[in-house]
């Protein structure tokens, strides 16, 4: 079996992230992209790709999903430069609009400062919270695709499909 040219990396404990990395398989096709649950396969994997998907939800109060902030510090061994990374995260901005998608933004942090190019931005009109920390300099955009499976269920699925078509285009890759 040949690899695909998309490694999509998520942690999820309560499958809402691992869901949107499914429905994010099916879109994209198998021959595109290999899903990775971080709890089970080492985030180096993400060496093998020359583009890369990340999935993180926000937990409380802009708090890491365990997953991640198990493997927080190794991420800065893995050698992220030049390689494209587009990012999602999960969050509810209803229960806690002043921290939603904070672990996204850490995430995208980190990696940037790994000389990953980053891709995926994604608009912020369509939600309602008070702070962010996943905001682009300007305050115009998330650092990737946002999602609110708590709130904003029905809107998942459109999203996705946008998100998808865009991050295809910023990967230099075309559906199959």
């Amino acid at each position: 079996m040949s690899q695909a040219p998309i490694g999509l990396f998520y942690g999820s404990s309560t499958c809402y992230t691992e869901i949107v990395a499914d429905k994010l398989r099916q879109r994209l096709g198998d021959a595109l992209v290999d899903v990775h649950n971080i709890a089970d396969e080492p985030l180096v994997k993400a060496e093998l790709y020359p583009c890369v998907i990340m999935g993180i939800p926000t937990w409380d109060y802009g708090e890491l999903q365990e997953d991640w902030e198990e493997i927080w510090d190794e991420i800065d061994d893995i050698d992220f430069a030049g390689r494209k990374v587009a990012l999602y995260g999960l969050g509810d901005q209803v229960g806690y609009p002043e921290w939603f998608l904070d672990a996204m933004g850490f995430l995208h942090h980190k990696l940037s400062k790994l000389g990953a190019i980053m891709v995926g931005y994604w608009p912020n009109q369509g939600y309602d919270y008070e702070g962010s920390k996943a905001l682009t300099a300007d305050q115009q955009q998330f650092v990737g695709l946002a999602i609110d499976d708590e709130n904003q269920f029905e809107l998942t699925d459109d999203r996705l499909d946008r998100w998808v078509a865009q991050i295809l285009t910023e990967f230099g890759l075309s559906a199959e």
